[in-house]
């Protein structure tokens, strides 16, 4: 369950704004493009990962998810978005871009 489901609206509102480290970020109804990153992360993971295997159970399902994320999504594979890098990859080379500046 989810803090948010919890408390009415403006009282969880209230909880947000008492909390400096916390930004609420909201788009209009109707738009998708806040959660786009995150929908195209869990369409690639289900694709990849999940549909590719079949679970004993909930601990053998994550250790597998675990895997994919950190060795292969983060490692190994590579994203059209990032210039057909890594993420590390792509962490490295901003990296090394900030210490040369």
């Amino acid at each position: 369950m989810d803090i948010g489901d919890c408390l009415p609206c403006n009282e969880f509102k209230s909880l947000l704004d008492k909390n400096p480290l916390v930004i609420r970020s909201m788009s209009r109804k109707g738009n998708c493009w806040d959660n786009a990153v995150a929908e195209s992360f869990f369409k690639t993971l289900k694709a990849e990962c999940v549909y590719q295997n079949s679970f004993i159970n909930k601990q053998q399902a994550a250790i597998i998810v675990f895997e994919y994320i950190e060795v292969w999504y983060n490692r190994k594979r590579l994203h059209s978005a990032l210039g057909y890098l890594s993420p590390n990859e792509f962490e490295e080379f901003l990296n090394q871009q900030k210490i040369a500046a």
